[in-house]
């Protein structure tokens, strides 16, 4: 795992990514992965995958390792993956670090200047 990177995970989010590796043949192993809105407003949405797709490990929770692109550290950072479930259905959320702020659908973010305008890449 990448010394001094903190990406959280909680224990539901560690139980549903637990349970979607094992589904997908990989356990204990998840990829996540930052796509790019088409719109160029600068959001990030996640996409979970099972596996490790060559990328790095970045946290580590309850026997689940979580692997990433090292391009993508930097926006990981501080962020916090927490999983939700109710009867019609269930999500990973993503709580961003500080100077970014969340989609409204809570799988996103993109990140503020210091202005705190958006930031378009």
């Amino acid at each position: 795992m990448q010394k001094g990177l903190s990406l959280s995970i909680t224990p539901t989010a560690a139980a549903e990514l637990g349970r979607q590796a094992a589904f997908g043949a990989t356990p204990g192993l998840m990829y996540l992965d930052l796509l790019e809105d088409t719109c160029a407003e600068g959001w990030l949405h996640i996409r979970l995958q099972p596996g490790h797709h060559n990328g790095v490990p970045v946290a580590r929770a309850d026997g689940v390792t979580l692997y990433a692109k090292p391009e993508q550290f930097a926006f990981l950072q501080g962020s916090v993956l927490n999983y939700y479930g109710d009867l019609s259905g269930g999500g990973f959320l993503i709580s961003p670090p500080e100077g970014s702020e969340c989609c409204a659908c809570g799988a996103g973010f993109r990140s503020l200047t210091a202005e705190g305008e958006k930031k378009n890449t």
